[in-house]
């Protein structure tokens, strides 16, 4: 089990059916949290590090090296990827610190630009046994702006995964990111048309803001990879604010950050029955 590729994670899902679970990681508990919860449910999981968590700790590295430890020493498997990467240079030190997967987004550039840095970044990553996902249009909600009108188009889906080589496709079906309450609807016919169109796995972005029963229809409909953070900070923050609040005395961090950490853990393991269920 341990650390293994994206790749394989698609050639395991491809078998068996259902979606991926793919996690943010901000601190080192959430990368044990995440673990904990993929080993109760018996089920793979990504551990995703941000271009905005890496920000947060001022370096790569560190946090890298430490989710990669964690992975390594799992019981189940568990790919360790770079999540909304703008930056190739950050992607060429993801890879070289062991990353097993990369998420390039050059959503913001106009199509022409798009196309020619992702696949810039796919022949370095390939290169090195690392698979590529990439957005193809703003899927909506960054900086807290919701743009839940956002569509992916079939043709254009296909055109860029052809001329880009990637492994994925991150694509906008009616999510948005950040999102704090779970009331989004997916296109879920549009869904079902890019998985019949384009021949590579889907990712939904801006998870946090669907319904488990909408969840389970999009990985029926063809979504492979989903993607959920906020939501899961909310029920890590949730129980840490709990902690603390039943103790006013409390001044040991890992006396309410291991709260937080078990909350992580036993909403990971039923977010990933959910995406099995499909």
């Amino acid at each position: 089990m341990t650390l293994t590729s994206m790749t394989e994670l698609f050639g395991r899902a491809a078998e068996r059916g259902g979606g991926i679970g793919a996690f943010n990681v901000i601190l080192l508990e959430h990368a044990e949290g995440l673990v904990t919860g993929a080993e109760r449910a018996a089920a793979p999981v990504v551990l995703q590090i941000s271009q905005n968590c890496v920000r947060y700790h001022g370096a790569l590295e560190p946090i890298a090296v430490a989710t990669l430890a964690v992975a390594r020493a799992a019981s189940v498997p568990v790919v360790v990827h770079l999540d909304h990467a703008e930056d190739a240079a950050l992607v060429h030190e993801a890879v070289e610190l062991g990353v097993t997967s990369v998420m390039f987004d050059a959503s913001t550039l106009d199509y022409a630009d798009n196309v020619a840095a992702t696949r810039a970044v796919v022949d370095h990553c390939h290169a090195h046994g690392v698979a590529v996902e990439a957005e193809l249009g703003e899927v909506g909600g960054k900086d807290g702006v919701h743009a839940p009108g956002a569509r992916t188009d079939p043709a254009e889906a296909v055109a860029f995964v052809e001329a880009t080589g990637v492994d994925s496709l991150a694509v906008a079906v009616g999510t948005s990111h950040a999102m704090r309450t779970r009331d989004a609807v997916v296109d879920h016919d549009l869904v079902a048309a890019l998985r019949a169109a384009v021949p590579v796995p889907l990712v939904l972005h801006g998870s946090s803001g669907v319904p488990d029963e909408e969840l389970t229809k999009a990985v029926a409909a063809g979504m492979t990879k989903v993607n959920i953070a906020t939501h899961l900070n909310a029920v890590f923050t949730g129980a840490v604010r709990g902690r603390l609040d039943a103790d006013a005395g409390l001044v040991d961090p890992r006396r309410y950050v291991s709260a937080g950490r078990e909350a992580l853990a036993a909403e990971t393991a039923r977010l990933l029955g959910v995406l099995r269920a499909a």
